[in-house]
């Protein structure tokens, strides 16, 4: 649990709605390495969500909900109604494989702040939360429309990746790494997504950055050790 630091910004809590075991862990593990950021808990259902944040008590409120849209008993749309209807306030990023710009302009409606497509790395989920906590903490201080404006360009704003890098490769790349545990080499990245190997590995050697990945020598041939590329389990 992440500790306030006397004279901070109040810490942020996060109620974590996936019904998937694994991933809601994951995504646990990844909100609580935010500075600034606590899980008040994780529910694996929409009616699991509700009852949550209707028993949560009134000076201990959840501020913001990482909410997957597809759960088993109701859609996370329906979920968002329902905490609205309940007065609730508390912010939402909604969190989906689905690349439909109707389900977006649906989520937008029901002022869902930020919309995180699957699968993500812990540095896009990061930079969505520290995004909301500067919104969190300047919020009280607009006073005019440039104000307004400013503070939910910065919630909202483009993510900062080096130019010429999309954000749905580097998921991509992600998703790849995670399916092969003991690690890719670049060729190897580069066939399964069908870009060239110096593409694959510009965006490899950038998670590599990130610290999401990690290079690993590969010995046995003749030469230059292969160079493998591999997320660890904790990240």
């Amino acid at each position: 649990m992440t500790v306030p630091v006397p004279g901070s910004s109040p810490v942020i809590s996060v109620l974590v709605v996936e019904d998937e075991e694994i991933t809601a862990e994951a995504n646990r593990i990844y909100v609580e390495r935010v500075p600034g950021f606590e899980v008040a808990g994780v529910v694996r259902s929409g009616q699991e969500a509700l009852r949550f944040l209707r028993g949560r008590p009134r000076d201990r409120p959840v501020d913001l909900i990482l909410l997957d849209l597809y759960l088993p008993d109701m859609h996370g749309l329906e979920v968002c109604r329902a905490v609205r209807a309940a007065g609730l306030m508390c912010d939402v990023i909604a969190v989906t494989s689905a690349r439909d710009l109707a389900m977006v302009r649906s989520a937008v409606s029901l002022g869902i702040s930020q919309y995180l497509l699957k699968p993500f790395t812990y540095a896009t989920l990061a930079e969505k939360l520290t995004r909301y906590a500067r919104f969190k903490e300047e919020a009280g201080l607009a006073v005019g429309q440039g104000d307004v404006d400013r503070l939910l360009g910065a919630l909202r704003g483009p993510s900062e990746l080096p130019k010429g890098m999309a954000r749905d490769t580097l998921d991509t790349v992600v998703a790849r790494l995670r399916q092969h545990p003991h690690g890719m080499g670049a060729q190897a990245v580069a066939e399964a997504i069908g870009v060239s190997r110096v593409t694959a590995r510009r965006y490899l050697e950038y998670l590599v950055e990130l610290g999401v990945a990690a290079r690993i020598p590969q010995y046995g041939g003749v030469g230059r050790p292969e160079l493998l590329y591999r997320i660890p389990m904790e990240s």
